[in-house]
């Protein structure tokens, strides 16, 4: 698999959203003028919008135009249906549980088979949970010190509305599907959907 290794922090400069999306506690310092020196073309600021979305939830471009054929497939608008499917994803669900302080490392959490969905063990990061579905952590992972530890760091975290968390019993209930407006950051999906349907 690709690994992005660029910095993290400069990263969230570039695309004017707060490290604290990416389950970074650090503060960027943040340039007035980083991003009006040039003027950017329509292209340019599709582009942009896409690879912020790729850069929050970590999907590659294959992935990325996967999920916008899917997307555009469903009933609704392709551009809040891309991010339904985006915010539906276990390493996503695991991540806005708390049990993981990036969605970086709850993707490294899911492959290593700590969670279950709906009693079965998934470790697949890009699985993607329905309405109803209970994802659990794995009963021989709640002993860990490594997950007590994220836990109570990750408590200060809002969680979100449509997820239904039991921390003592280390599950979360998909509530409903998440949608634009349960969302942490500031998107324009209509620029993604424009740059596909070039």
């Amino acid at each position: 698999m690709a690994v992005n290794r660029d910095p993290i922090l400069k990263r969230c400069r570039y695309f004017g959203i707060s490290p604290a999306v990416v389950g970074i506690d650090k503060k960027s310092r943040k340039n007035q003028n980083a991003n009006t020196r040039k003027k950017v073309s329509e292209y340019g600021t599709q582009l942009k919008e896409k690879q912020k979305l790729k850069f929050i939830y970590g999907v590659l471009e294959k992935s990325f135009h996967h999920y916008f054929e899917l997307a555009t497939k469903m009933e609704g608008q392709a551009g809040n249906n891309l991010i339904t499917i985006l915010e539906s994803r276990l390493d996503n669900i695991a991540y806005r549980m708390g049990f993981a302080l990036t969605r970086r490392e709850a993707r490294q959490l899911v492959t290593h088979g700590h969670f279950l969905v709906n009693g079965k063990r998934i470790d697949i990061p890009s699985y993607r949970v329905k309405e109803g579905d209970v994802v659990t952590l794995r009963e021989k992972s709640r002993s860990s010190a490594k997950f007590k530890t994220v836990i109570e760091q990750a408590s200060s975290r809002v969680t979100p509305v449509w997820l239904e968390v039991n921390k003592e019993q280390f599950a979360a209930k998909i509530v409903r599907m998440p949608n634009i407006g349960d969302v942490d950051y500031e998107v324009a999906p209509h620029l993604i959907v424009e740059l596909y349907s070039k």
